[in-house]
């Protein structure tokens, strides 16, 4: 059901720009009043038709990813019941105690934002980039030089960040077995005075999950940065050749472009910018 929300919110996301640029050129512009009522309640209506499937979207894909979440986490905890101990002790009960709350419910995000976030993206991008083309297609050129730039930056980002991230995890379950430990042999580690030692056995082990997270973090952060510099770029060279296409044509559609498929291009970029921003999220969930 998500997928088929989120095709519709998109598609209702994609013409609400169309019906503005029609708003400005029919109606604004030429001053007739019967346009802007006809073009403002059909707006009106497509944003509310919008918010209605977007907001069901949002409810199918949590009820899915938390239903998904539970089935795997039950099914988790029967594999462990069956386990011989040779397997136990392979696994140890550290990595398993990890595996189980915290894995899962980082599965159950990617989930979520794969059947919503990640469906959505790819949709929004190619809809709005069609939109751009049938508007003007010399200034939707803009797109095809940004997108592949963006791309491959984020793919080197992802590279780099996974294997810290890998190793993090890994690094976790030394941590709860550590803790595990101490905990078990609290009287032990009283008697014998060890307070001290246990205190920076686990100081060294928090100490490296604590850089290795911080590096996978600081490489991450490159990402907003890098999609909002693309982001004003493409706008800033969307207004710039859009205006000299308006004062060529004199405002004519026939001759080039209007203020409003101008606004409509810009919002478009908005969307298509957007959708690589959410991809971008996901792309950061799933590593």
């Amino acid at each position: 059901a998500t997928p088929l929300l989120v095709t519709a919110e998109v598609i209702l996301e994609i013409v609400i720009p169309l019906l503005m640029a029609d708003l400005i050129d029919y109606g604004i512009d030429r001053g007739e009043m019967n346009a802007v009522v006809k073009y403002g309640l059909a707006l009106l209506i497509s944003a509310l038709i919008e918010l209605t499937v977007g907001a069901l979207a949002g409810r199918t894909a949590a009820s899915a990813s938390a239903g998904f979440a539970a089935n795997l986490r039950d099914d988790a905890y029967d594999s462990v019941q069956k386990y011989s101990f040779s397997n136990i002790d392979r696994f140890s009960t550290a990595s398993i105690v990890t595996r189980l709350p915290t894995d899962v419910t980082n599965v159950q995000s990617a989930y979520q934002m794969i059947i919503r976030m990640a469906f959505r993206g790819p949709l929004m991008m190619i809809f709005a980039l069609i939109v751009c083309f049938r508007i003007n297609v010399q200034i939707s050129l803009v797109f095809l030089i940004c997108i592949p730039v963006l791309a491959v930056l984020l793919y080197l980002i992802m590279t780099k960040a996974h294997p810290l991230f890998t190793r993090v995890f890994a690094t976790y379950d030394r941590l709860n077995n550590v803790v595990q430990e101490d905990l078990r042999g609290i009287r032990v580690v009283k008697s014998f005075c060890r307070e001290d030692h246990e205190k920076k056995k686990f100081g060294g082990i928090s100490e490296k999950i604590y850089t290795d997270f911080s590096k996978a973090e600081k490489l991450l952060a490159f990402n907003m940065p890098l999609m909002q510099l693309c982001m004003y770029a493409c706008m800033l060279l969307i207004a710039w050749f859009g205006a000299r296409a308006i004062v060529a044509s004199g405002n004519d559609p026939a001759l080039g472009l209007t203020t409003g498929q101008l606004m409509s291009l810009i919002t478009s970029a908005m969307q298509i910018l957007t959708s690589l921003m959410m991809l971008s999220m996901v792309f950061v969930m799933i590593t």
